[in-house]
């Protein structure tokens, strides 16, 4: 599955959630989203690593969690983007992948941002 399709996967989701709650999702709902589901990641993280009480879970439990916070975390940020008609792919190649010296041999038409 390629970052699109995931992203028309997670929207899916997102606009059925949005219905059965009654949520409209504007601008600021998709950033407040995010910046709860970091929230959510961050006390997974400090529950998995002994910073925070583990509320009686196992160590398979609190990795769980971590990594379905890190899901959540990623499918927001698909959604602020496409909302906001924001292509990641190419943002990505230009700011990140542009300084990977094998990458830019194989794609040297891309510019760094």
């Amino acid at each position: 599955m390629n970052l699109e399709e995931l992203t028309d996967e997670v929207d899916a989701v997102s606009r059925l959630y949005a219905e059965r709650h009654g949520i409209q999702r504007a601008a600021a709902w998709f950033l407040l989203k995010l910046q709860q589901e970091v929230g959510q990641m961050t006390q997974a993280y400090l529950m998995k690593t002994g910073q925070a009480r583990d509320k009686g879970q196992t160590l398979e439990q609190l990795d769980g969690a971590f990594r379905a916070e890190l899901a959540d975390v990623l499918s927001q940020v698909l959604l602020i983007a496409r909302h906001h008609e924001v292509d990641l792919e190419p943002e990505i190649e230009a700011k990140w992948l542009y300084w990977n010296p094998d990458w830019t041999r194989r794609h040297p038409g891309v510019a760094a941002r």
